[in-house]
């Protein structure tokens, strides 16, 4: 008859396992229980960062249909108060002649401007092909541009037909200070940003100096437009001397020509609130893209 010896019974794993190995499976699942962690995080990370983009997206398209609203209100406010209570327009050197001045600077100073300052800030522009947006903010701001000398031209007109003193009120130099300025914003952008011979050390020492002016134009624009208005409302609605009602009893023209005001202070907000969000700024473009390249080459 044989002895019978019973098997070991391990009380730890140590006893089981040896030492080495059940380190080397203490280290295996520390690693995975780590890498699995890290994955876990990293997900957790890109669906914040996701849902972050989204918010900022949706909150930027909020913002720039309010934009858009509130410039259709200021020229259709400009032009209802012209045509209906100024009596219209014509170019003939008469009150109906200085009615484009109002229109023409509120369209172009303030309006085609504001919308032409956040072309760049479009997600939808952001990584393409950023020289037909380079063209199409120039050409807005051409535009604006025009807009703004044709007012002046129809003031300046105006006063040497009827022997008016020109630039003699806060409003005018105001006004013609802006336009100044913003005649000299558009002709060093053209030649920093879009002519060929232009260096890459220019096109650096031009940008922020750029973004800075064209926030500081439309701050004068907007005080520039509220001055015109008000000083137009004092000088048209006298009481009893030309038949209208004064303006302190708050006519409906007064109403219509505040309202105006208050929609192109609104706007101006709107539009800087987008030009200052930094989460809303286009990406800065690769190191090689930031020298020189000629007019018509591709510049993303």
């Amino acid at each position: 008859m044989h002895d019978y010896t019973p098997p070991n019974t391990c009380s730890t794993p140590s006893e089981c396992l040896p030492l080495s190995q059940w380190n080397e499976t203490m280290e295996c699942g520390s690693e995975l229980a780590v890498d699995t962690m890290k994955k876990e995080l990293k997900s957790r990370a890109i669906l914040a960062d996701c849902s972050t983009r989204m918010r900022s997206i949706v909150s930027f398209y909020f913002c720039y249909l309010l934009c858009l609203c509130l410039g259709i209100a200021c020229v259709v406010f400009v032009s209802i108060w012209n045509s209906q209570w100024r009596g219209g327009f014509a170019w003939d050197g008469s009150a109906l002649q200085f009615n484009w001045h109002p229109v023409l600077m509120v369209t172009g100073l303030v309006v085609l401007y504001g919308n032409g300052a956040v072309l760049y800030r479009i997600p939808l522009t952001w990584g393409q092909n950023k020289l037909p947006w380079k063209l199409l903010h120039a050409g807005v701001m051409l535009l604006a541009l025009l807009c703004s000398i044709l007012g002046l031209c129809a003031v300046f007109d105006f006063h040497n037909t009827n022997s008016t003193p020109n630039l003699y009120s806060l409003h005018s130099w105001i006004g013609i200070c802006t336009t100044a300025l913003f005649t000299t914003q558009w002709v060093m952008g053209l030649a920093g940003f879009l002519l060929p011979c232009s260096p890459m050390s220019f096109r650096k020492l031009l940008k922020p100096a750029h973004v800075w002016m064209g926030g500081c134009i439309l701050i004068l624009s907007i005080v520039s437009c509220i001055s015109g208005i008000n000083e137009k409302l004092f000088f048209a609605l006298k009481g009893t001397t030309n038949g209208t009602m004064p303006y302190g009893k708050l006519p409906p023209e007064a109403l219509v020509a505040n309202s105006l005001g208050v929609l192109i202070v609104a706007f101006g907000l709107v539009v800087l609130k987008i030009l200052s969000n930094q989460k809303w700024q286009r990406p800065e473009p690769r190191s090689e893209d930031l020298g020189y390249s000629p007019l018509l080459q591709d510049d993303s």
